[in-house]
């Protein structure tokens, strides 16, 4: 089946389920990114955030804000599939072929302490060396020594769960400088949901497009700006549509 794709400003969204998004960026090692409501303001003030989201191999509609907007102001529909559902599908199935090394880009020492107790009660292998607590990235990002263990390791998968905005771009760096190809997948906070370095979401609450609110509630101080920064999606949609946004200033 020909894979099926809508765009809505500028990037190219994936437009069907969840495991044939996996397949996709699996079995072709491809960049995958799934961006939040809050990333899209970044298009018009980040060129090289701009140039690694067109870059992508793949992008998953994780932004519930986006899809109803999308249907409410040009009629189409658009297949969500929200980061955390994809990474839970994504690990069940290396889990189930035990086979496939995973390295894991995380944004703290906690989240990575998380990351080993949550292996440990899943069973699912995860060596520490394969995991690397990332610094505080500038707008460029040129991780050499990251690159370096990379190469030194060669897992079939790397995880980036650093946050959107650094992470696109760190994933795009690593596939254009790596000297092999593994699956890069861009999944932002969805490790922590699931590790408890984050407020849990439900199954019922990431369905119904609620898991932003539960966020808030748990982290108000945190998350509330973040939240802010997507009010402007909306008039983006109507004014753009399919387009990319300008950037600011030009």
């Amino acid at each position: 089946m020909t894979p099926r794709y809508q765009q809505i400003l500028g990037i190219r969204f994936f437009d069907g389920d969840v495991e044939e998004a996996i397949a996709s960026t699996s079995g072709h090692n491809g960049f995958l990114v799934a961006p939040s409501g809050t990333c899209f303001a970044r298009l018009r003030d980040d060129e090289r955030y701009r140039h690694a989201m067109l870059a992508a191999d793949l992008a998953i509609a994780d932004s519930g804000l986006m899809v109803l907007m999308w249907r409410l102001l040009r009629g189409e529909k658009l297949s969500r599939i929200s980061g955390l559902k994809y990474l839970k599908h994504l690990l069940t199935k290396l889990k189930d072929e035990g086979t496939q090394e995973i390295f894991w880009i995380l944004p703290t020492e906690r989240a990575r302490q998380r990351l080993l107790d949550w292996s440990r009660r899943e069973t699912l292998p995860v060596k520490i060396d394969n995991c690397y607590v990332a610094p505080q990235y500038g707008l460029e990002i040129e991780d050499r020594h990251l690159l370096a263990l990379i190469e030194e390791r060669r897992p079939a998968h790397v995880l980036i769960a650093i946050g959107s905005g650094p992470q696109e771009k760190l994933g795009y760096f690593l596939r254009e400088n790596l000297s092999y190809r593994p699956a890069i997948h861009c999944i932002g906070a969805a490790l922590g949901f699931i590790t408890g370095d984050q407020v849990a979401i439900p199954n019922w609450a990431d369905r119904v497009y609620l898991g932003w609110l539960l966020r808030l509630l748990a982290q108000p101080h945190a998350f509330a700006p973040r939240l802010w920064r997507a009010r402007n999606l909306p008039w983006l949609i109507w004014k753009y549509g399919d387009k990319m946004p300008p950037l600011r200033g030009s």
